[in-house]
């Protein structure tokens, strides 16, 4: 309960930026092929897609401190905040629902699942 109340607190005083003032807000670059590449100004070095070993649970941790979390063919089951702490990050959905997780050696272990970091192809449009 006080995890919970900590967190809500936090995004009371915290709220997500909006798109006029959030430097983490996508910017398209243009490569000199003409590809282009969506990256973020300032992105956390936890942001990022993070998924179980058999791709059926997918979070995807936004640069602007957002989550969408997809289970299986339902894309964006949950969605809300999270706070990364060092190490530790403290999730809250948008129906106030809580849970946390600890990033060890390059691993996000959250509520008994094991998340790996999704690495992209080289060239791979995103």
């Amino acid at each position: 309960m006080i995890k919970f109340l900590l967190a809500a607190f936090w995004f009371i005083l915290f709220p997500s930026p909006t798109c006029q003032d959030c430097s983490a807000c996508p910017l398209l670059i243009v490569k000199g092929d003409g590809e282009m590449k969506r990256e973020y100004a300032n992105p956390h070095p936890y942001a990022g897609m993070w998924v179980t070993a058999d791709g059926f649970i997918r979070h995807e941790l936004l640069a602007n401190g957002r989550y969408d979390e997809a289970r299986g063919n339902h894309k964006s089951a949950y969605q809300g905040r999270y706070m990364v702490t060092g190490n530790h990050i403290e999730y809250i959905d948008d129906t106030g629902f809580t849970a946390d997780g600890d990033f060890i050696k390059g691993v996000l272990y959250h509520a008994g699942m094991v998340l790996y970091r999704e690495v992209l192809m080289e060239g791979r449009n995103e």
